[in-house]
């Protein structure tokens, strides 16, 4: 019988690939994301990895996994259950079958099921057998195969296992009737200098393939078309990757270098590592010996006259606390991405969290304000880290950025845009003719200072962390010169507000209950929201990118609904902000800290409770 006679199409379909932390699950995850969107569908990624570098081998804690969505429709979140759940060992299977959806195909590695590994995965029972009534379970003998597929090959025992997770890639790319080429010539690309890895790789990848269409476990495999997009040159892309090229968009729109000054830390360090690739495009790096010398190199490189940031995650920006204050009084450019994890101090370096709001928006010394903005998909931190640059340089402040784990190593297709589309970046530059230069003589409608680059003559100032006068910026003690000089910084920050778009209500303008939410959280509750009102439930949503200051319709929109709901990855910062700053506010709070992003599921499970109560 001929199989590929039995495709069924599909609209969506999520995959979870899991194994201990040495099985390449990252790596067949990005691969099939990859085939899936040159493709053409919509696709949306969350690797899931252990904080330690190897675990112990075969243990719960020591599960990587790699969780994609792809359709051929919007794909807004990696999905919240797995329609097919690649297990390479009993761990893997005991971590994540509540995560797949019952009847749901499981593809174990039965080579990997011998009763010591069982036990070690915490199973008093053959977990297989178990669960066979309420899922189509696979049972692949993958390193067995794997070992006869390369036997002519002259490869040692270690090497050929480790390509045992192209077996398990084979297979599912026949599930789905994904071609083999993309990643055959990503083999050929990545491994030209050892001939005989890409052979083993190949040879590995078809004999899953070829595996699948034969097994009558496997009676039948699925169509998913590709996605309605809009037309131009689209790539998959990870929020990481998206942050480093929107800084060097800038830095290009600017006609400025761009210098980051950082010190590598989970989950930021891979934005170090894409600017440090990209010294022909200019880009100078620095990794600095601690987090201190990073942002300070970066506020040096600022004072010479380039585009400066420094990238951290919470414990970081904990470090930078000070140096960050000396940006704000000094008043020059810098942008602070932060990409947020679970906390406090070390916490869940791995995982996703949102609870930096508060110390992004108070952390300093001293009435410090700057600008806080959020970027809320993989694939728009390119366009909220070149909006932080150009409010950075326009209106000459420090910005934090805060994304997170989850959107720092999702990834998703993203069209990419050209240079003449992206807006332009005014640098209010002190003119070098000016022979009265004044530092601190500021813009009547934003209150900016000019920016004077060293060296150059007749533009000699005085710059530091000691208070500055009015105007002049020589050295002050004055107390009335002091609040003065605190207010004009404070109005600074809020005339940025005349600069940046307005809140966009998403849903019914007269719906029962408003669905507040920030950053990472985007998705989701998009997703959510959605299906409510296929449903014909009243519902909205209003999604904050920009943190402080405030969108300036902030107060009149909010006003006008009585029963909010904020869903926050903390325990309810965005909901005190909101408080403070918008007279009369109340809602209520719905929040997560599991070190995961929400599901779906509960969200509207949460939505339909208050609208119920209503």
């Amino acid at each position: 019988m001929n199989k590929k006679a039995n495709l069924v199409e599909k609209e969506q379909v999520v995959i979870r690939f899991s194994g201990d932390s040495g099985d390449g699950m990252q790596l067949t995850g990005m691969q099939f994301s990859h085939t899936s969107a040159l493709f053409g569908n919509d696709v949306s990624t969350f690797p899931d990895y252990p904080a330690e570098i190897r675990a112990p081998q075969g243990t719960v804690g020591g599960v990587s996994g790699f969780q994609l969505h792809f359709g051929s429709s919007e794909v807004n979140t990696p999905g919240d259950y797995a329609d097919v759940l690649v297990a390479m060992n009993p761990a893997a299977l005991k971590a994540n079958l509540e995560w797949v959806k019952k009847g749901g195909t499981i593809i174990v590695n039965i080579d990997a099921f011998t009763d010591k590994n069982i036990a070690r995965a915490g199973y008093e029972s053959d977990p297989i057998s178990e669960n066979k009534r309420d899922y189509n379970i696979i049972e692949a003998p993958i390193s067995v195969l794997t070992k006869e597929c390369l036997d002519s090959l002259e490869m040692d025992q270690k090497s050929v296992m480790r390509t045992k997770n192209m077996f398990a890639l084979g297979m599912v790319y026949w599930l789905f009737d994904r071609p083999l080429t993309y990643t055959e010539k990503f083999f050929e690309e990545k491994f030209y200098k050892v001939p005989l890895v890409v052979e083993a790789n190949k040879r590995v990848l078809h004999a899953g393939y070829n595996f699948a269409e034969t097994i009558e476990a496997l009676p039948i495999n699925y169509k998913v078309s590709p996605a309605k997009i809009q037309p131009g040159t689209y790539r998959n892309i990870s929020g990481n990757t998206a942050t480093a090229w929107g800084l060097i968009a800038a830095a290009e729109k600017s006609g400025l270098e761009l210098f980051c000054g950082s010190y590598p830390i989970t989950p930021a360090t891979e934005i170090l590592q894409e600017l440090a690739a990209r010294k022909d495009m200019g880009v100078k790096t620095f990794q600095a010996e601690d987090e201190i010398a990073g942002i300070c190199s970066a506020i040096g490189a600022s004072f010479a006259g380039d585009l400066a940031c420094t990238t951290t995650s919470g414990p970081g920006l904990a470090l930078k606390t000070e140096a960050s204050g000396l940006a704000v009084i000094t008043e020059l450019p810098l942008v602070i991405v932060n990409v947020q994890r679970g906390g406090p101090s070390t916490g869940l370096p791995t995982k996703t969290e949102q609870s930096d709001l508060m110390q992004a928006l108070h952390g300093r010394s001293g009435e410090a304000p700057l600008v806080v903005m959020a970027a809320s998909t993989p694939s728009n931190c390119f366009d909220y880290a070149f909006h932080a640059a150009k409010i950075a340089l326009e209106h000459m402040t420090p910005v934090i950025l805060l994304t997170d784990g989850f959107l720092a190593n999702g990834t998703e297709p993203w069209r990419l845009p050209k240079m003449e589309q992206l807006p332009e970046i005014k640098i209010p530059f002190a003119d070098p003719n000016n022979s009265n230069y004044l530092p601190y003589l500021r813009d009547k409608e934003t209150f900016v200072r000019k920016w004077a680059i060293p060296g150059t003559p007749g533009l000699e100032h005085r710059i530091g962390g000691l208070e500055k006068m009015d105007i002049t910026g020589t050295v002050s003690y004055v107390p009335k010169n002091h609040e003065l000089m605190t207010h004009q910084r404070e109005t600074k920050i809020n005339r940025v507000a005349n600069f940046i778009p307005e809140l966009e209500l998403i849903g019914d303008a007269d719906a029962k209950l408003l669905v507040i939410g920030w950053g990472g959280t985007y998705g989701h509750i998009f997703s959510a929201v959605k299906e409510l009102r296929k449903e014909k439930k009243k519902i909205a949503f209003v999604h904050f990118n920009y943190l402080w200051p405030l969108p300036k319709n902030t107060i009149d929109l909010l006003s006008k609904y009585k029963q909010i709901v904020v869903c926050e990855i903390n325990l309810g910062q965005l909901a005190d902000h909101l408080k403070v700053n918008v007279p009369g506010f109340n809602c209520s709070k719905y929040n997560k800290m599991q070190g995961q992003p929400f599901t779906v599921e509960e969200l509207k499970e949460k939505f339909n409770q208050l609208l119920k109560e209503l």
